[in-house]
């Protein structure tokens, strides 16, 4: 059994998953980029800013120190914003050095870097030290944070090329409320928690003007379609966008109210323009970043996204959002298992 977890990143998730390990008798260190909020969460035992209203465990020792945090565990997730992950990653990685490496490394951030176009795990793999090569695992799922730290029964999927190590990884998180899964397929995995980002903002787009969930069930059923055609380009496998990382975290993420990025799109069916949206907002919607991503992965795999193109459209070239509906509405009609014309 792994006795000892640094989570890097005091995010609402990062420090859900903190609690859930330090509530396990795990020695788990929760590390705040931020000194300010790192001396708040100590004083008050809480997260105020990210997860208000949750006692932190007198066990789980938060940080603001970097070094402290992840030199001598065995285990260091990290949980910052996808385009924060490189950062954070290079500096962990120049004070592992030579010592003595992690037993693995998680990704628990969700999102696909913008300018090379690699997930987060290959970010890791590119920046952390060699010898953690095969150590890499990522955890993704339908899981709000705030849901976590209530206890609420709750399934995810870790995803790690090692088996074995997929299975101490497994039994490290599991709790009586927490179901964790194991699968090799870290690809899917990850693009099946990046993309149903951006679906969401589409889902709240279709909220926030009014339609109804007819529509709403239309976009999640073809935005399942077009993760799964740019997965299967990419070498993932079909079935891991039918279970939790996939349709799980996807229902979740576009139809519940907790879900930030669905919370943009209905905020820009109202009419609100993303710059004002996003200045009022102290998280990070990770579907904002990845549609610029996504789209840049469907013309480099040419898979057909159209309905992640009219959110790019929406969110980066001012189309209005009714416009974009109708766009996908009035495109040539198709086979809907394939491209195939009629």
């Amino acid at each position: 059994m792994m006795k000892s977890v640094s989570v890097l990143g005091a995010g609402s998730w990062g420090t859900a998953l903190a609690v859930l390990l330090a509530g396990k008798g795990i020695s788990t260190c929760l590390w705040a980029r931020n000194t300010s909020i790192s001396e708040r969460i100590k004083s008050q035992r809480e997260n105020p800013l990210y997860l208000p209203g949750f006692q932190l465990p007198e066990e789980l020792e938060v940080t603001s120190n970097l070094s402290h945090a992840v030199l001598g565990r065995e285990v260091i997730v990290f949980v910052v914003p996808s385009h924060g992950l490189r950062q954070v990653a290079e500096r962990t990685a120049d004070i592992l050095g030579t010592s003595a490496a992690p037993r693995a490394v998680i990704s628990a951030s969700k999102g696909i870097e913008n300018h090379t176009l690699l997930t987060m795990s290959e970010i890791l793999e590119d920046v952390l030290p060699a010898r953690l090569t095969g150590r890499i695992a990522v955890i993704s799922g339908p899981s709000f944070a705030h849901e976590v730290a209530c206890c609420m029964p709750t399934a995810v999927t870790i995803a790690c090329q090692d088996h074995k190590l997929g299975i101490r990884l497994q039994t490290l998180f599991s709790t009586d409320t927490f179901r964790v899964y194991t699968s090799l397929d870290i690809v899917g995995v990850q693009l099946g928690g990046a993309l149903k980002n951006v679906i969401a903002i589409a889902s709240g787009i279709s909220d926030g003007i009014g339609f109804g969930t007819n529509t709403r069930a239309a976009l999640i059923t073809r935005g399942l379609a077009e993760i799964s055609r740019l997965g299967m380009r990419m070498g993932a496998n079909p079935l891991t966008f039918a279970g939790l990382a996939g349709l799980g975290d996807l229902v979740l993420t576009c139809t519940g109210d907790l879900s930030r990025n669905r919370q943009v799109g209905l905020k820009l069916g109202h009419g609100h323009t993303i710059d004002t949206i996003l200045a009022e907002m102290n998280m990070v919607a990770e579907g904002v970043k990845t549609s610029r991503s996504a789209c840049a992965l469907a013309g480099k795999y040419q898979v057909d996204m159209p309905i992640i193109t009219q959110v790019y459209k929406v969110l980066y070239e001012n189309l209005d959002p009714k416009d974009g509906v109708r766009e996908l509405l009035t495109r040539p009609p198709t086979h809907e298992l394939g491209d195939i014309p009629i």
